[in-house]
């Protein structure tokens, strides 16, 4: 059966500069910012990020779009030019954030104001160039965020020139530059480039699939290394479970395993029963980095830790600790 699809070319698309946003370039933390924050499963975790480097290990930041949003981008990205970070992974609402800082100094609208009228996620610049980037990437072979960094860090996309006066704050650019996987797991209709008339569904799936096999591939190397899932209630852990069993089963056929690494999870959600398992009854089982990064996978011979609080103090915090410690 012939189903009637919407037609994108009737959207009214409109400039950012028309658009109200709720974060700038000011709200991203310089390096020396440092809030109180005591957690003694911090100092620990961070000296399992520092054996795992000094035993040239992975340390795999899995990280949802606020941990953007509360203004860590400095840090991570000078967590990524120490070499302390070894591969991001994250999803389509980051790579947006991560561009329009970089492209205007701003983002996040304000959905409940834009939403009333349609006006949401209707905007020229965001959706052209991102998609324009994956379709770029798709032709050459690259995956998601690779296509993403290599347009912020070198400024173009297809033939157009563009500039990027924030490019210092984008995380893409500088996983880009190092030469690091920044890998983006995307959900099609998620995020809000999807609306706009120039994306090709075809190559925003051929794109985040080659980002999810290259994920796999460093998840494969995580033996001895460390798993970071900051912020992300269900697209990373789901993705990290299933890497994970790709991962192990390539690894048992060899004669490997991949059991004796270490996972974190940073949250706001309050877990009363930390490291017990859940029935389906309770309300904890259904957040997934608990069972899925804190249980399930370190069952046979990892360790994890739950660092609970607000993004933009238990990152500057594990960023400040990092650095004292690898000096």
């Amino acid at each position: 059966m012939i189903f009637k699809e919407f037609d994108r070319g009737s959207l009214k698309i409109l400039p950012l500069s028309d658009r109200k946003n709720k974060m700038t370039v000011a709200d991203i933390h310089n390096l020396d910012y440092w809030p109180l924050y005591n957690e003694s499963d911090l100092d620990r975790l961070v000296l399992k990020i520092a054996k795992a480097r000094e035993n040239n290990k992975e340390v795999i930041l899995m990280m949802g779009a606020h941990a953007i949003r509360r203004g860590n981008s400095r840090f991570i990205i000078d967590l990524i030019n120490r070499g302390i970070i070894t591969h991001v992974a994250t999803n389509g609402a980051a790579a947006i954030h991560d561009f329009e800082l970089a492209l205007i100094g701003a983002t996040a609208e304000n959905v409940e104001d834009y939403i009333k009228e349609g006006e949401f996620g209707n905007w020229e610049e965001t959706g052209r160039y991102i998609n324009k980037a994956i379709n770029n990437g798709y032709k050459a072979g690259l995956g998601y965020g690779e296509s993403i960094g290599q347009m912020i860090e070198e400024s173009w996309v297809g033939c157009e020139v563009i500039k990027f006066p924030h490019k210092d704050t984008s995380v893409f650019a500088a996983a880009y530059r190092k030469n690091i996987p920044i890998t983006v797991h995307k959900l099609i209709g998620a995020d809000i480039t999807d609306q706009h008339p120039e994306a090709r569904y075809s190559a925003l799936g051929w794109c985040s699939g080659r980002d999810f096999l290259i994920f796999s591939n460093t998840i494969s190397k995580l033996e001895g290394g460390v798993f970071l899932n900051i912020g992300s209630a269900v697209t990373g852990p789901e993705i990290y479970l299933k890497a994970l069993s790709m991962a192990r089963n390539k690894a048992k056929q060899e004669g490997k395993e991949i059991k004796n690494f270490t996972t974190a999870v940073f949250d706001i959600i309050n877990l009363d029963r930390l490291y017990r398992k859940d029935d389906a009854f309770s309300p904890e089982y259904y957040f997934r980095p608990k069972k899925t990064i804190l249980i399930r996978t370190v069952a046979e011979g990892g360790k994890s830790f739950y660092i609970k609080g607000d993004l933009g103090i238990t990152i500057p915090n594990l960023y400040q600790k990092m650095i004292i410690i690898m000096k």
